[in-house]
């Protein structure tokens, strides 16, 4: 019996980078190879309760729900994982990443200690967090 693993609580997610420009240039393209896009951009100080310039990021044209958060420390031990609809999608991702910029940590692969049928790859971004593109579903 396979699991249903597609749901997800998570309405969105902010992520304090030291440089957004920085963390735009890497994330834009990789993202966008999952099919992922750059959906709004708030500057510094839009309302007084937002100091800082953000930049949001989802899926088609509905809401960003991933947030880049301009001036922030990355915390220890980051870990970011975005879910795609195949294993190509995978290796598409892990490309796109190592071409921006990313470190290697894991390569396209199952990784049967989650589950049978997670296949994954892992990069390191240029502030340091652990990114990663999984598929759950079965080739076929």
């Amino acid at each position: 019996m396979t699991l249903d693993r597609s749901g997800s609580r998570i309405d969105h997610l902010n992520v304090a980078v030291p440089d957004l420009a920085v963390a735009v240039a890497f994330y834009e393209p990789v993202l966008a190879a999952i099919g992922i896009t750059k959906m709004l951009e708030i500057p510094a100080n839009a309302t007084p309760n937002q100091p800082t310039a953000m930049t949001g990021f989802g899926l088609a044209a509905v809401k960003p729900y991933f947030w880049l958060i301009d001036g922030g420390t990355v915390g220890t031990n980051m870990h970011l994982a975005f879910t795609v609809d195949s294993r190509d999608d995978v290796a598409t991702f892990y490309r796109a990443a190592l071409g921006a910029g990313a470190t290697s940590l894991l390569a396209p692969a199952v990784h049967p200690e989650y589950h049978d049928d997670y296949y994954g790859a892992f990069v390191q971004d240029p502030h340091g967090i652990n990114l990663e593109a999984v598929c759950h579903r079965v080739p076929g």
